[in-house]
């Protein structure tokens, strides 16, 4: 019985430290972000796994991870959990021929064990062409196609609006420009004079009448300041109720006037109702209104008389001060015009340097592809033999002497190139055709291969080609040539990644190539693509 009792207890502690390996034991989690996808496309595969900080771990690296090819290996993404380290290395895989295929079980090897992960099925669809929808055209005449000009339209634009705007700020100040109110100049013989004629004229505008308190002590105040500036010769207009007085009281004693105490209390006290008007919206009742614009006479009176009579040299002093205050005044005019002027005239150049940066960047880089598809379509017949395609821009004619060397030009007895948008940018279609001199049956597989090497030559790194039979609506075979490939960015030079598709088709001594490329990635790229190919007729001459 008692064996029976220790062999019960040796199978539950064998199982419990089973169980316990087990749960240690390390695992890897497998997904990918999609099941379904196009020919060409790239789905991404995620292996993640959580160990401790002193393990580790080497994931797998390849070319290719069965049928599928590796197009990126991302760094490895590292979180730490407490004691542990969650461990996420992702993988970009693509594959160029419709089917299911799978992505085999893969090592990953957690210190010295080998851990397999679970295989995910994917399935990869072609591109649907609907042969049957396709209109069908006769075969047009060999034709000069009309090259675009809205690198130039784009440039003469940003000037004339450059120049529209500047019209519109110079017109905008000048109508806005407060005009000179020519009044018919009065000549006053002392200040005293000017500032009673000017009380005189303001009781006759009847601003109290009219409830305009605030404007009212404001005129009363500035005769009153304006009168004080001229005749002693103190910056009145600019200075605050305290530094007023005692500007005035420094004068005063400068020049031996004989002014009272209760004068200066008169007037700052004046100046200070003025301040809770303008400044506190104090209303003062009509009896205290009247007193004020009594003590402001009477200010101005005793003020006068107290002014002794000027000497020569004081009369000087005068004269200099008056000028320094028209000088001040004139170079105050002046700093608004500048300012003024070279606001405008930044409006200007920022203005200016949108348009012509935009003509720029259209010339260097073309449309968007959203812009691309969107806009009106074009459907024409290029070189000879004649390719018939539908290409949301206008084909330019290129110079093939400029294109290629000399000496390659001496087998073609006809080349003709058309070509829309640049390599490395955002969308690109072009269309070759060409003649030989003497009978020559080319070899598209080796001809594609050249092709390669001139984007080799032009700067593509990393061209991945796949290869497969072609066939056209009017059932002309050819050799599509397509993949992606590492292209210079054609500014910044840095390179990325371009998706491409090469159509040859050969027949009467010669040959016809279209190439269509576009940034990897962009979704609107490939619905341009797909409709540029399906639009292409070539037709048999034989």
């Amino acid at each position: 019985m008692k064996q029976i009792k220790l062999h019960i207890y040796f199978t539950v502690f064998m199982l419990l430290a089973a169980a316990t390996l087990f749960a240690q034991q390390p695992k890897v989690e497998t997904s990918i972000d999609s099941t379904r996808i196009k020919i060409g496309s790239q789905f991404n595969l995620t292996l993640k796994t959580t160990v401790d900080t002193a393990a580790k771990v080497n994931f797998p690296e390849g070319k290719n991870f069965g049928q599928l090819e590796v197009l990126e290996s991302y760094p490895v993404d590292t979180v730490r959990k407490g004691a542990m380290y969650e461990l996420v290395k992702k993988y970009g895989l693509t594959q160029f021929d419709s089917g299911r295929y799978v992505v085999p079980q893969l090592p990953v090897f957690i210190n010295d064990t080998n851990i397999k992960t679970d295989s995910v099925a994917i399935e990869v669809t072609p591109v649907a062409v609907d042969t049957l929808q396709q209109k069908m055209y006769d075969i047009k005449d060999v034709a000069t196609a009309s090259g675009s000009n809205s690198f130039w339209i784009w440039l003469l634009a940003g000037i004339v609006v450059a120049a529209a705007i500047a019209f519109g700020v110079w017109w905008f100040i000048k109508k806005h420009k407060k005009p000179e109110v020519k009044e018919e100049e009065v000549h006053y013989t002392s200040p005293i004079e000017k500032a009673t004629t000017q009380l005189k004229a303001l009781e006759s505008k009847s601003l109290l009448q009219k409830g305009a308190v605030k404007d009212y002590y404001s005129e009363l105040t500035d005769i009153a300041r304006t009168y004080i500036e001229e005749a002693i010769h103190i910056p009145a207009m600019e200075s605050t109720t305290g530094e007023l007085i005692e500007a005035m009281r420094n004068a005063v004693r400068r020049k031996n006037m004989k002014l009272t105490q209760e004068t200066f209390e008169e007037l700052e006290k004046v100046l200070r109702n003025a301040d809770m008007v303008k400044f506190a919206k104090v209303r003062p009742v009509d009896f205290e209104i009247a007193e004020d614009r009594s003590r402001i006479e009477k200010t101005i009176v005793k003020i006068d008389q107290s002014i002794p009579e000027e000497k020569e040299e004081d009369e000087e002093h005068t004269l200099s001060w008056l000028e320094a205050q028209r000088k001040k005044e004139a170079m105050q005019k002046r700093k608004k015009k500048r300012i003024i002027i070279i606001v405008a005239a930044v409006v200007v150049l920022l203005t200016g340097l949108f348009f012509v940066g935009r003509a720029i960047a259209l010339k260097a880089y073309g449309e968007s592809s959203e812009q691309l598809l969107a806009g009106e379509w074009i459907k024409s017949a290029y070189g000879s033999p004649p390719i018939v395609i539908e290409t949301p821009k206008v084909l330019i004619r290129q110079d093939v002497e400029k294109l290629y060397p000399e000496n390659a030009m001496a087998i073609y007895k006809e080349m003709q190139v058309f070509s829309y948008g640049t390599l490395g940018g955002h969308f690109s279609v072009s269309v070759s055709t060409m003649r030989y001199k003497q009978e020559i049956d080319p070899d598209l597989a080796r001809t594609a291969e050249g092709y390669i090497q001139v984007m080799e030559a032009a700067g593509s790194r990393d061209i991945i080609v796949k290869t497969e039979e072609f066939a056209t609506p009017g059932g002309l075979q050819g050799l599509r040539a397509y993949g992606n490939m590492a292209t210079p960015h054609p500014v910044t030079k840095q390179m990325q990644r371009m998706y491409y598709e090469l159509l040859f088709f050969k027949q009467e001594n010669g040959l016809q190539i279209v190439s269509i490329m576009y940034r990897e990635g962009d979704e609107y790229g490939a619905q341009v693509l797909d409709r540029v190919k399906n639009s292409i007729e070539i037709y048999k001459l034989n």
